[in-house]
Order: C-alpha cells, then structure tokens, then sequence
C-alpha cells in the first residue's frame, strides 16, 4: 500500500514536472518578502547596499560644508586637549569673521575649564592675587559671550545609561510634529536615550541651537543616521538638522508623522523623507579631503577669506586619539564627523536614499514574475536553454537594483529576491534531474538484468571472449619488415568479454590506421557491439576513403544503422603517415591522446572532437593534423587506466600515467604497455577492476 502511495505521489510530481512543488516554495518566500523589517537575510541585504554605495558613490554637486578640523599640526602648535577656552573662544572668532551660515561643535564641554581665573582662584589661598583673579571674567563666559554673536549650535551625546556628567534635560529649539499618533511625542519609535552628555548650561543658553551627535551602528558600521531622536521625553533633531535649521533661520523643524512612525522631517524648504524611526540611509560620497581644513590654517589667517563665506561649518577633533573614527558603508574609516557633513551635502544636492514602504511590495512584485515566468518555462526548455535564460533573469535583478540606486536613490533589495529566485529555479531543476535519474536509472537496472541473464551462461561468454581477443590484431605479426614505426596495444577485459576495442592496419605502403574506442556498458552487450563497431570502421577504412574524416563519419552513419540496443562508443581515431611523421587525428568523444616526446615530455593532444558514435547519426567529424617528430610516439588509453580503483577508492589517476610514460619515453611501445599494465596492477592491488583497460602505443622512427 505505501509502495503503491510512493508510485502515485512521484507520477504526480513527474506529470508537474516539478511545478506544484515550485509554486508552494514560491508562495511561502513570497510570504518572507512581504515581511516588514530588514527582511528574511538582513546581513544579505546590509552587504548589498554596501556594495551600491562602494560602486555607486554619490557624486558631490555642491561642497556646503566644511569641517575645521583641530588635527595633530593644531594640537602640536597650541597644545594637547584640552585648550583653555579662550583659545577656543578665538577659533571660533576667526571661523565668524567669514560669516557662514551657521557653525557646528561636534565637540562636547560638560565641565568648566580650569584654566579659568576663578578656577586658579580656588585652588590657592586667600589673598590679594586670589582677589585678583577672582575678579576676572571666567574662560568660560567669554566663550559664551563669543557664541551669542556667532550661529553657534552645539552637540550633545545620547547615552544608554547614567555616567558622570549625564542627564535627562537638554535645551533643544522648537520642534513641531504634525499628525502624531496617539500618545503623543512619547509615541513616536524614535531612536531614544534615557541620559545625554552636553555642554556647560552657561554655553548652551548662548548657543543657537543643539542637536545630537549619535548615529546608528550596525555592527560597527554607520549605514543610517537619526534626523531626529529623543532624550528621555524630549525630541532632539541630529546635528545635521539643526544646523540647517539655523543656517535658514527657520523656527522650528517639522516632523510629519502618524501610527505608523515618522515620514518625513522638514526645516524650511527642505523636506527629508525618512525611516518609520526618523532616520535616513546616508548616501555617502567617496572620501573627500577638500572637505576639511586644519584649525591651524584658520587660526594663522591662512584661508582666503571668503572660503567658509555662507558655508556651514562643523568643528571637531580629528586629532589621534580625540576623534572617534567610524567606519561607514562604503567601508572608508573617517571621523564620526563626516557622516553629519555628507548628511547635509546630499540633501543640499537633493540625493537623498529611499526605501519607502511600499519598496518590499515591489521585491516581491519581482520575485513573483520572475517565478512564474520560469515555472512555466522551465520544463519546457532544453538545460542549455533554461538555465542561461534563469541566470540572465538574476542578473536582470541585480542590474535592476543598481539602476534604481543610482537614478532615483531607491533601495531596491535584489539580493532576497534573487535568492529565493534561485530556490525556486533549484526545486525545478531539482525535480527534472531527479525524475531523470529515475527514469536513467529504470533503464540501467533492466540492462543490468539483462547482462546477468547473459552472462549465466559461463561457456558462452568464455567462448565470446575467445572470438572477441581473437578479433584483435596482434602487433608482432601485423607489420613484418617495417621499421619507420613501432606499435603495441593491450585489452584487458573488466570481466569475460569487454566494450573496449582497439584495432590498427597498413592503408598502403606508408598509411597505417589506428584507432581506440570504448563501448557504452560492459559485458556480452558491449562485446558484440564493440565487434560490430571494429569491423565496421575496418571496413569503411579499407574502401579507399580519402581522409580521416570520411572514414569517421562513414563508421557512424553506418553503426546508427546496426545499433538496436542503442549503445554508443566513445572512440579517437588516426592515420600517420610513415614516411613524414604526419598524424590526422579525430576524436568521438574520447579521451584526448597523449604525444611522448624523446626527450620525456607527455602532452595531450587536443583533437578535433565530437560526440561520441551512434549519438548524433549526421554529425560531420572535424579533424585535427599533427607531425611527430623521430624518436615520439602517441599513446591511446581509455578510461579504464585512470578510472582503475584499488580497495581504498583511490583512482590511478592521469598525473601518475603521465609520470610512468615520461620515465619510459625512450623505450619500445611494447615495454611501454608492459609498464604501463604492471603499474596498473600495482596500484589495485586486487582489487575487481570495475572497467575494462585498453592502451596503443604507437611510436614514429622517422623515414626509412
């Protein structure tokens, strides 16, 4: 009953051709794709954005920002970090007196310089120098005085955690959201920090804006920044929005928002779509070092003055050690610094990257018609017809993908669908080459029960093996007198009778045929075919046919005719030429045959090749002209030589053949072949050989 099941449940899998089992799969990716998150395979997906932006950078149209870096040359000139505010305070002074838009510190200042008056002041005893001191105005009220009179928006630092320092309120600037969800701000999925690091509350009140430093890591990688966050229950726009919004004297930043997350932040002019958590995909350009400028320069008066003129500017610490290097998705190692600065330049050039919702309806749009399409096709194609058209179908994905990249900004996830494409194409191909093998392998077992009833008869196959080796030429006695060439040849049959065949003989005076072959299958099948396929080629040969080719195709057309069990024979054939060392090769789908030189070297010779005999009834040969030189010879094997297996499943392999004829080079074909068989014999050791092994070897003296 179960066997009866099975029968049933393969015929309806075979009548599909695989397609139920196909559109099943496809149903269930198609349910992965449509998945809301970062997909099925996230790392997959990650990697292939990454290799968007490494082949496709952004393209700088404008350069509005610059970042004034304190670098080693700085800190070697004014001292290591962290300088007294006063000389901060004059930086700044020097980067106002240009008039940019607005100026960023990605540089926080949480406690009060000691170097200050008041600070000195405490640490000594009263008196009248303590008076004195105590009297001056502290570093860091002249930098707050500075940063009243210059669009100063400074950076605060979220933290997961409580530290030294931290807390739960910052100052932050209007910020108005429209069309929230219920519950207000607080339900807004914003990248959220229950503690933030800031400066001095003295700076901040003089400061024009502040805006948060931190951007999204993915396993230490920035791919996305917030463009707006929280602090505890306070919405705090990035750095990068802030200081737009200063250097456009907008109010407020607008955030457009509902149940399903934030969709868009706006300040001015500008509105920046973004992720259902307010961040955005950075489109990151290749590293660009025009962006910076050392605070040395501008500290010296170096730049020309109108260089930072209606820019934006960031300052920070690039220093070794001071900065915080951050790797982002093109894999370029750069200050945390350059992520805000490529922010802002992208959206000054419009090039912002999307994947909107609606991006994964499309993927799986993709994937659908791509299925189908090969569902339906597949089956019907010929192997090397489908599997070129599925290939070229996943290379559409991918190019599709770039395209979208680089044209619209469109994340397009090719990676996912052309895997679960490639699923589907397997499950096919899984199906056919299964349903192939049962049906090849039906047939092997009826020819298997065939051969064993044949071979019951222990005295007929002695007898077919009597008629089959005496069938064979012998090399000793078929050439009396010649001494131009040289030629042994061995068959040694798997079991009683054998497929192999070999055979050889004069044309005329100076024009001698040699030919090996290999039948399809073993035993009395074999050996009555391989009969049949040497007397045939013998016969063709000895019409007069003028050249290799004819001889060839002769033999196939005419075994076509006289195949019933269809076997074929794998078979390479040629003519030398005695007396000019000339050889016309052409080869049935055989193993190439090997060219002895005197001096040892073992090369393949590649002839013209076809399919084997009894495959293809009008194929025409080509062929393929050698010249041996005196002293060469050729060597014809079969597969039974390198395919011969001792009991450990170890093969003899090409590589040993090849060393065992250059050691013998120099000596007759007929210690060749017995080499060649003791060495054969050595490495079974035993073992049943499971093909037959056949070997020519055939040697050029040169002219008489």
């Amino acid at each position: 009953m179960l066997r009866r099941l099975q029968t049933r449940a393969w015929g309806g899998v075979r009548a599909g051709q695989g397609r139920p089992l196909a559109l099943l799969l496809a149903l269930v990716l198609a349910l992965l794709l449509a998945r809301g998150g970062d997909g099925p395979l996230p790392a997959l997906r990650l990697a292939l954005f990454d290799a968007y932006q490494v082949h496709l950078p952004r393209q700088r149209l404008s350069g509005p920002v610059h970042v004034v870096n304190i670098d080693e040359a700085a800190l070697s000139e004014y001292g290591q970090w962290p300088w007294p505010r006063t000389l901060f305070k004059e930086l700044l002074a020097q980067i106002a007196t240009q008039h940019p838009l607005a100026i960023g510190l990605d540089i926080l200042m949480p406690e009060p310089d000691n170097t200050s008056p008041d600070a000195l002041a405490a640490r000594m005893p009263e008196g009248r120098l303590h008076d004195e001191l105590a009297k001056l105005p502290s570093h860091d009220a002249l930098l707050a005085e500075q940063m009243r009179h210059a669009p100063i928006v400074l950076g605060t630092a979220g933290f997961m955690h409580a530290e030294a320092g931290t807390s739960d309120a910052v100052r932050v600037w209007p910020m108005r959201v429209h069309g929230a969800a219920a519950g207000g701000n607080a339900a807004l999925p914003v990248m959220r920090f229950p503690q933030a690091m800031s400066s001095l509350p003295m700076l901040q009140a003089a400061a024009h804006g502040q805006g948060l430093l931190s951007a999204n890591l993915e396993k230490g990688i920035v791919r996305r920044a917030p463009l707006v966050g929280a602090v505890g229950e306070t919405l705090v726009p990035s750095l990068s929005m802030e200081l737009l919004r200063v250097a456009t004297g907008s109010p407020a930043i607008e955030i457009e928002a509902d149940a399903d997350g934030v969709h868009s932040v706006s300040v001015g002019d500008l509105r920046v779509p973004t992720l259902p958590d307010g961040a955005v995909w950075v489109n990151f350009s290749a590293p660009a070092q025009d962006r910076y400028i050392s605070a040395l320069d501008v500290m010296r008066g170096r730049l020309d003055p109108s260089a930072l003129q209606d820019k934006i500017i960031i300052v920070a610490m690039t220093g070794l050690g001071l900065s915080d290097y951050k790797t982002n998705a093109r894999g370029d190692l750069l200050p945390g610094v350059d992520t805000h600065a490529q922010m802002i330049e992208s959206f000054f050039d419009g090039a912002f990257l999307r994947r909107p919702q609606r991006m994964r309806w499309s993927e799986v749009a993709a994937f659908a018609a791509c299925s189908l399409l090969t569902i339906w096709l597949l089956p019907r194609q010929r192997l090397r017809v489908g599997v070129p058209m599925a290939i070229a179908l996943g290379v559409a994905l991918f190019a599709a993908g770039a395209l979208l990249f680089s044209r619209a900004g469109l994340l397009f996830d090719a990676g996912a669908v052309a895997l679960g494409y490639a699923a589907i194409c397997l499950s096919l191909l899984t199906s056919m080459l299964a349903a192939a093998v049962r049906d090849r392998k039906l047939s092997e077992r009826a020819l298997q029960l065939a051969r064993e009833s044949a071979a019951r008869t222990a005295g007929e196959l002695n007898a077919a093996r009597r008629i089959q080796m005496a069938s064979l030429p012998q090399a000793a006695t078929s050439f009396p007198g010649e001494r131009r060439f040289e030629l042994d040849a061995l068959l040694e049959p798997a079991r009683e009778v054998g497929g192999d065949l070999y055979d050889f003989f004069k044309l005329d005076d100076d024009r001698v045929f040699f030919m090996v072959g290999d039948v399809s299958g073993k035993g009395l099948p074999a050996s009555l075919f391989m009969v049949v396929a040497k007397a045939l080629s013998r016969s063709i040969a000895l019409r007069g046919e003028a050249d290799m080719a004819a001889i060839m195709n002769g033999a196939n057309r005419e075994l076509v005719r006289e195949n019933p069990e269809m076997l074929f024979v794998t078979s390479v054939a040629g003519i030398l030429d005695a007396a000019t060392g000339q050889v016309t090769l052409c080869n049935a789908g055989h193993d190439a045959p090997r060219r002895i030189t005197a001096d040892g070297r073992v090369e393949l010779l590649q002839a013209a090749d076809g399919p084997p005999l009894c495959v293809m009834d009008d194929f025409e040969y080509p062929v393929q002209q050698y010249r041996l030189q005196p002293g060469e010879s050729l060597c014809l094997t079969t597969d039974g030589i390198s395919e011969a297996m001792n009991e450990a499943g170890e093969l003899y392999g090409n590589e040993r053949l090849n060393q065992l004829l250059a050691g013998v080079a120099t000596t007759a074909p007929a210690a060749v072949v017995q080499a060649v068989r003791d060495d054969v014999r050595r490495h079974v050791d035993g073992a049943e050989a499971s093909d037959d092994l056949t070997l020519l070897v055939l040697r050029w003296n040169g002219p008489a």
